[in-house]
């Protein structure tokens, strides 16, 4: 079997537009062994040097064992000829399919100049329309023998075979293109995934954060960026992270959420720190030898204290600070935290005031440069559109994700007893669909403090993967042995999963409080979520609509 770059393709539900690219990609990796491998979905971005980018994609690339490479554009559904060639009708867009083709192979080819210098670059081209028939192939602009038609579409693989067939194999410069084309994917570590799952989820982020932040300057580099939720804070801290460990700096990543920060912990590279704010001041009390009583009343405030009077020497200093979910920082907090950065160190602010669930004042950070990110790259786009109505935002979040998604189920429960039937009912149609249980996580609108759902490890015949209120010798928190995972909004802050069941959602006032809570739970989903909603939360909603 091939290998497939981004992984995790087979267990999304694409839209009806993606899924017979998608069917091609399932037959391209049946049918070529594992000397090939398939990027899907390459998006390319070269600045041009009129202050302008071009943007371009490709459906899929292929490199063969001695290092060619096979750009295969896909135009399913009917095409059109004409005397300027073939064309493809998009809504109320007609487009050149040989313009496309030559374009997006150049911008690719563009970026390939600057890994291989002057060595030979082996890129072929193909058009795949597997539904139409090329009457004229003289005339569709595109050498006929890179025309893969409806006559010709069961020859597919074995064309591929033989255009990057070859005795040579090259693994170095196979192993370039990997790197310049996981890099053009943009792929990187999915830190929002379900923690404990063992399979590292990839995401591709658009034109996101992880590409656009960097290139900004300023001295001293203080940097404070508002992002929506699904729009890459904390792929862009992942990538900021890894970025100052390659450069021989030490980094230094702090969220709020113990949860987030173990799964950063257990992802990221060695040579940095990554802490919440609590267990950063637990290891510098120890490294003082001040350690912690957590046998005192409030060993949390003890923590604060050591560090509201720590000044460290330089030695002691970071070259980069990341605070991720910063909206849940006070002011305390965001000072003593400047205290850490080296004078040239570099300072990265990431929050979204609508995830503020503590309802925390805004942080003040003088003389720092924001850079505001609107767009989700997360949460499908019909998903969303349904989100923002139901939600009423004031100013609604845009969608960018080419996924469109399916729409949202909502099922209704009368009393708490009626609560535990109806969420294992909604993990009942998940699992109907299609989601594997490793991809369901179900997420309480409540705090685990107050829910119902707390005392269960089990509901219906499904085991759940729930946190207990005990800890390990390290303090970590312990959880139960089950499939699905089970948590609050609140600790779920910074992650996702594939299916969200978005339960206990029980209010009598759609407040703001109430609007950032559901906003938090519903925008984890990638693909689908179930919300389970009290009958007086579906009345509130009736009313304020009206």
């Amino acid at each position: 079997m091939a290998k497939i770059y981004p992984s995790g393709w087979q267990e999304l539900n694409f839209s009806s537009d993606a899924s017979r690219e998608i069917d091609t990609l399932n037959l391209l990796s049946q049918n070529l062994d594992n000397n090939y491998s398939i990027y899907h979905g390459v998006h390319w971005t070269r600045l041009e040097s009129k202050n302008f980018s071009a943007y371009g994609e490709i459906d899929f690339a292929i490199v063969g064992p001695s290092g060619k490479l096979l750009l295969i554009e896909q135009k399913s559904g009917n095409l059109e000829e004409t005397e300027f060639g073939l064309h493809k009708k998009y809504n109320d867009k007609t487009k050149n399919v040989a313009f496309q083709i030559t374009r997006n192979s150049n911008g690719l080819q563009h970026g390939l100049h600057k890994i291989f210098g002057k060595q030979n670059i082996y890129v072929e081209n193909l058009l795949f329309c597997p539904d139409y028939i090329v009457q004229k192939m003289g005339s569709a602009g595109i050498p006929s023998e890179r025309i893969i038609d409806a006559t010709r579409k069961t020859n597919l693989v074995e064309i591929i075979k033989s255009i990057l067939s070859s005795e040579e194999i090259d693994t170095d410069r196979v192993k370039k293109l990997h790197l310049y084309l996981t890099d053009a994917l943009e792929i990187v570590p999915e830190v929002s995934s379900i923690i404990g799952q063992i399979e590292t989820l990839y995401t591709k982020l658009s034109g996101g954060l992880a590409n656009w932040a960097q290139r900004i300057e300023c001295n001293p580099f203080r940097l404070r960026v508002i992002g929506t939720a699904g729009s890459g804070k904390t792929q862009l801290a992942m990538s900021v992270y890894r970025d100052s460990i390659k450069s021989g700096r030490k980094p230094l990543y702090v969220c709020y959420n113990r949860p987030l920060a173990d799964h950063i912990a257990s992802i990221a590279p060695e040579g940095g720190e990554i802490a919440t704010y609590h267990q950063l001041a637990d290891r510098i009390a120890k490294k003082i030898g001040n350690p912690i009583n957590y046998k005192s009343s409030k060993p949390f405030l003890e923590m604060e204290k050591v560090m509201n009077n720590y000044y460290p020497t330089l030695t002691d200093c970071f070259d980069d600070l990341i605070v991720d979910e910063g909206q849940d920082m006070s002011q305390q907090w965001a000072d003593n935290l400047q205290r850490l950065i080296k004078p040239s160190g570099k300072a990265w602010w990431l929050e979204d005031p609508l995830q503020n669930l503590y309802s925390r004042d805004v942080v003040e950070l003088k003389n720092w440069v924001t850079l505001k990110s609107e767009f989700n790259y997360r949460t499908p786009r019909d998903m969303l559109s349904e989100i923002n109505l139901i939600l009423n935002l004031k100013t609604p979040i845009e969608s960018i994700s080419p996924i469109a998604g399916s729409p949202i189920d909502v099922v209704f429960y009368s009393d708490q007893q009626d609560l535990i039937s109806k969420t294992t009912q909604a993990i009942d149609m998940a699992i109907e669909m299609g989601y594997k249980e490793k991809n369901i996580a179900v997420l309480t609108y409540r705090g685990r403090e107050n829910s119902s759902l707390t005392p269960y490890t089990q509901i219906g015949k499904y085991t759940l993967h729930a946190p207990q209120q005990q800890y390990d010798s390290h303090g970590n928190t312990i959880y139960s042995d089950g499939d699905i995972e089970i948590d609050s909004v609140h600790r779920f802050k910074g992650r996702a999963a594939a299916c969200i069941i978005l339960t206990e959602i029980d209010f009598t006032n759609l407040d703001e409080n109430v609007i950032r809570r559901i906003f938090v739970g519903a925008t984890r989903a990638t693909t689908k979520l179930i919300m389970v909603m009290s009958k007086r939360s579906k009345d509130a909603l009736l009313s304020k609509s009206n």
